[in-house]
Protein backbone atom coordinates (compact mmCIF):
# COMPACT_ATOMS: atom_id res chain seq x y z
CA UNK A 1 0.00 0.00 0.00
CA UNK A 2 1.58 3.46 -1.08
CA UNK A 3 1.87 5.92 1.95
CA UNK A 4 2.59 9.44 1.88
CA UNK A 5 4.74 10.61 4.97
CA UNK A 6 4.23 13.98 5.54
CA UNK A 7 5.97 17.00 7.79
CA UNK A 8 6.76 20.55 8.46
CA UNK A 9 9.77 20.29 6.10
CA UNK A 10 11.91 17.46 4.15
CA UNK A 11 15.32 18.14 4.25
CA UNK A 12 15.73 17.40 0.43
CA UNK A 13 19.64 19.41 -0.60
CA UNK A 14 19.11 22.70 -2.40
CA UNK A 15 15.64 21.88 -2.99
CA UNK A 16 12.71 24.00 -1.64
CA UNK A 17 9.07 23.39 -0.52
CA UNK A 18 9.21 19.94 -0.20
CA UNK A 19 7.08 18.61 2.57
CA UNK A 20 5.60 15.21 1.21
CA UNK A 21 7.59 11.59 0.85
CA UNK A 22 5.60 9.04 -1.23
CA UNK A 23 6.55 5.49 -0.15
CA UNK A 24 5.61 2.32 -2.40
CA UNK A 25 6.86 -1.15 -2.08
CA UNK A 26 9.62 0.13 0.20
CA UNK A 27 10.92 3.29 -2.32
CA UNK A 28 10.16 6.82 -2.13
CA UNK A 29 8.04 7.48 -5.77
CA UNK A 30 7.55 10.98 -5.47
CA UNK A 31 8.37 14.11 -2.87
CA UNK A 32 6.60 16.98 -3.12
CA UNK A 33 3.93 19.27 -1.79
CA UNK A 34 1.61 16.87 -0.07
CA UNK A 35 -1.56 18.55 -2.18
CA UNK A 36 0.34 17.32 -4.99
CA UNK A 37 1.05 13.72 -3.85
CA UNK A 38 -2.70 13.45 -2.42
CA UNK A 39 -4.03 14.19 -5.56
CA UNK A 40 -1.88 12.02 -7.94
CA UNK A 41 -2.58 9.62 -4.92
CA UNK A 42 -6.05 10.21 -3.56
CA UNK A 43 -5.77 5.88 -1.89
CA UNK A 44 -2.96 6.57 -0.45
CA UNK A 45 -2.33 5.90 3.59
CA UNK A 46 -1.14 9.62 5.16
CA UNK A 47 0.99 9.84 8.02
CA UNK A 48 1.40 13.26 9.52
CA UNK A 49 4.48 13.98 11.35
CA UNK A 50 5.79 17.11 13.51
CA UNK A 51 8.84 18.76 12.07
CA UNK A 52 11.76 17.64 9.96
CA UNK A 53 11.83 14.60 7.61
CA UNK A 54 15.26 13.86 6.83
CA UNK A 55 17.07 10.95 5.47
CA UNK A 56 17.91 8.17 7.97
CA UNK A 57 21.16 8.55 10.50
CA UNK A 58 24.55 6.80 10.51
CA UNK A 59 26.09 6.54 13.89
CA UNK A 60 29.36 6.73 14.31
CA UNK A 61 29.66 4.82 17.39
CA UNK A 62 27.51 2.32 17.25
CA UNK A 63 30.01 -0.32 17.27
CA UNK A 64 31.43 1.08 20.85
CA UNK A 65 27.69 1.47 21.61
CA UNK A 66 26.71 -1.78 21.14
CA UNK A 67 30.08 -4.19 21.89
CA UNK A 68 31.58 -1.57 25.26
CA UNK A 69 28.59 -0.53 26.68
CA UNK A 70 25.88 -2.41 28.53
CA UNK A 71 21.94 -1.54 27.71
CA UNK A 72 20.04 -2.51 30.70
CA UNK A 73 16.86 -4.36 30.95
CA UNK A 74 13.86 -2.57 32.12
CA UNK A 75 13.56 -5.10 34.89
CA UNK A 76 16.96 -3.72 36.09
CA UNK A 77 16.01 -0.30 35.84
CA UNK A 78 15.88 0.03 39.76
CA UNK A 79 19.54 -1.47 40.50
CA UNK A 80 21.16 -0.38 37.08
CA UNK A 81 18.93 2.39 35.81
CA UNK A 82 18.80 2.96 32.25
CA UNK A 83 21.27 4.93 30.49
CA UNK A 84 23.84 2.77 29.00
CA UNK A 85 26.93 1.29 31.55
CA UNK A 86 30.30 1.81 30.35
CA UNK A 87 33.39 1.46 32.31
CA UNK A 88 33.46 0.30 35.65
CA UNK A 89 30.05 -0.07 36.07
CA UNK A 90 30.21 -2.89 32.93
CA UNK A 91 33.26 -4.60 34.29
CA UNK A 92 31.12 -5.06 37.60
CA UNK A 93 28.66 -6.96 35.77
CA UNK A 94 28.89 -10.88 34.42
CA UNK A 95 28.61 -10.78 30.64
CA UNK A 96 28.15 -13.95 28.47
CA UNK A 97 27.32 -14.04 25.05
CA UNK A 98 23.61 -14.18 25.68
CA UNK A 99 23.63 -11.22 27.83
CA UNK A 100 25.79 -8.93 25.05
CA UNK A 101 23.05 -10.15 22.46
CA UNK A 102 20.34 -8.74 25.01
CA UNK A 103 21.86 -5.71 25.37
CA UNK A 104 22.64 -5.00 21.71
CA UNK A 105 19.33 -5.81 21.14
CA UNK A 106 17.93 -3.17 23.24
CA UNK A 107 20.68 -1.12 22.25
CA UNK A 108 19.52 -1.51 18.76
CA UNK A 109 15.89 -0.32 19.48
CA UNK A 110 17.62 2.93 21.00
CA UNK A 111 19.12 3.91 18.04
CA UNK A 112 15.74 3.34 15.92
CA UNK A 113 14.63 5.94 18.74
CA UNK A 114 16.92 8.07 17.38
CA UNK A 115 16.49 8.15 14.16
CA UNK A 116 19.69 5.73 13.07
CA UNK A 117 18.93 3.31 9.93
CA UNK A 118 22.98 2.64 9.75
CA UNK A 119 25.53 1.59 11.76
CA UNK A 120 29.46 1.29 11.73
CA UNK A 121 31.09 -1.38 12.62
CA UNK A 122 33.21 -3.63 12.71
CA UNK A 123 31.01 -6.19 15.18
CA UNK A 124 33.16 -8.56 16.57
CA UNK A 125 31.13 -10.30 19.13
CA UNK A 126 29.08 -13.18 17.61
CA UNK A 127 25.66 -12.27 19.50
CA UNK A 128 26.28 -8.37 18.88
CA UNK A 129 26.67 -9.32 15.16
CA UNK A 130 23.83 -11.22 15.14
CA UNK A 131 21.58 -8.60 16.67
CA UNK A 132 23.00 -6.11 14.04
CA UNK A 133 22.21 -8.47 10.64
CA UNK A 134 18.72 -9.24 12.10
CA UNK A 135 18.00 -5.16 12.98
CA UNK A 136 17.63 -4.36 9.24
CA UNK A 137 19.87 -1.74 9.59
CA UNK A 138 22.73 -1.24 7.22
CA UNK A 139 26.04 -1.85 8.40
CA UNK A 140 28.96 0.52 7.00
CA UNK A 141 32.67 1.24 7.40
CA UNK A 142 34.09 3.25 10.58
CA UNK A 143 34.18 6.72 10.42
CA UNK A 144 37.18 8.83 11.59
CA UNK A 145 37.34 10.14 14.74
CA UNK A 146 34.47 8.16 15.93
CA UNK A 147 36.57 7.15 19.35
CA UNK A 148 37.36 10.66 20.34
CA UNK A 149 34.16 11.88 21.65
CA UNK A 150 32.56 10.95 24.55
CA UNK A 151 29.86 7.93 23.46
CA UNK A 152 26.43 9.05 23.54
CA UNK A 153 22.76 7.58 22.07
CA UNK A 154 22.63 11.29 19.89
CA UNK A 155 24.51 11.47 16.76
CA UNK A 156 24.43 15.21 16.69
CA UNK A 157 26.48 15.51 19.71
CA UNK A 158 30.08 15.59 18.15
CA UNK A 159 29.14 15.58 14.59
CA UNK A 160 27.92 17.88 11.65
CA UNK A 161 24.42 17.10 9.94
CA UNK A 162 26.05 15.97 6.52
CA UNK A 163 28.23 13.49 8.22
CA UNK A 164 25.47 11.64 9.47
CA UNK A 165 23.14 11.27 6.95
CA UNK A 166 23.43 7.93 5.19
CA UNK A 167 21.99 8.58 1.78
CA UNK A 168 19.62 11.20 -0.05
CA UNK A 169 16.22 11.18 -0.58
CA UNK A 170 15.48 10.29 -4.10
CA UNK A 171 12.61 9.24 -6.06
CA UNK A 172 13.51 5.29 -7.54
CA UNK A 173 15.54 5.08 -4.10
CA UNK A 174 15.44 3.07 -0.39
CA UNK A 175 12.67 4.84 1.33
CA UNK A 176 14.85 5.79 4.86
CA UNK A 177 14.03 8.55 6.91
CA UNK A 178 13.68 9.50 10.36
CA UNK A 179 11.38 12.64 11.42
CA UNK A 180 12.52 15.35 14.26
CA UNK A 181 10.31 17.11 16.19
CA UNK A 182 11.94 20.26 15.73
CA UNK A 183 10.83 24.07 14.97
CA UNK A 184 11.52 24.61 11.32
CA UNK A 185 8.66 26.41 10.31
CA UNK A 186 9.28 30.33 9.88
CA UNK A 187 12.78 29.63 12.12
CA UNK A 188 15.15 32.47 11.63
CA UNK A 189 18.42 32.47 13.38
CA UNK A 190 20.49 35.55 13.75
CA UNK A 191 23.97 35.41 11.55
CA UNK A 192 23.01 31.65 10.31
CA UNK A 193 22.01 31.27 6.23
CA UNK A 194 18.03 29.66 6.02
CA UNK A 195 19.82 26.61 4.17
CA UNK A 196 21.20 25.44 7.59
CA UNK A 197 18.83 26.67 10.07
CA UNK A 198 17.18 22.76 9.84
CA UNK A 199 20.66 21.53 11.07
CA UNK A 200 21.32 24.17 14.06
CA UNK A 201 18.05 23.42 14.94
CA UNK A 202 18.80 19.41 15.09
CA UNK A 203 21.92 19.97 17.11
CA UNK A 204 20.41 21.92 19.27
CA UNK A 205 17.27 19.74 20.44
CA UNK A 206 19.17 16.41 19.77
CA UNK A 207 18.30 13.15 17.88
CA UNK A 208 15.75 12.39 21.29
CA UNK A 209 13.52 14.43 19.52
CA UNK A 210 12.78 11.58 16.65
CA UNK A 211 9.42 11.10 16.34
CA UNK A 212 9.05 8.01 13.68
CA UNK A 213 12.10 6.46 11.73
CA UNK A 214 11.42 4.16 8.74
CA UNK A 215 13.49 1.77 7.37
CA UNK A 216 12.52 -0.02 3.88
CA UNK A 217 9.84 1.94 4.20
CA UNK A 218 8.50 0.12 7.42
CA UNK A 219 7.66 2.38 10.28
CA UNK A 220 10.44 0.62 12.34
CA UNK A 221 9.77 3.43 15.01
CA UNK A 222 7.18 5.76 15.68
CA UNK A 223 6.67 7.29 19.34
CA UNK A 224 3.98 7.22 20.99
Amino acid sequence: MQTIHVADDVFVGGRRGVHAVAVDAGLIIAMGTYEEMAAARPQARVRRWPGLLTPGLRHPQAAALLEAAYHPDPREADRLGTEPLTGEALAALEMDEARWGASARRGLQRLLRHGVTAVCGPFTRPSVRTAVARSGLYVREPMGGAEREALTLDPFKGYPLNALLDRSLTVGGSADFAVFDVPVEGVTVDDVPADDVPARMLRLHGAGTCVATVLGGRLVYRRA
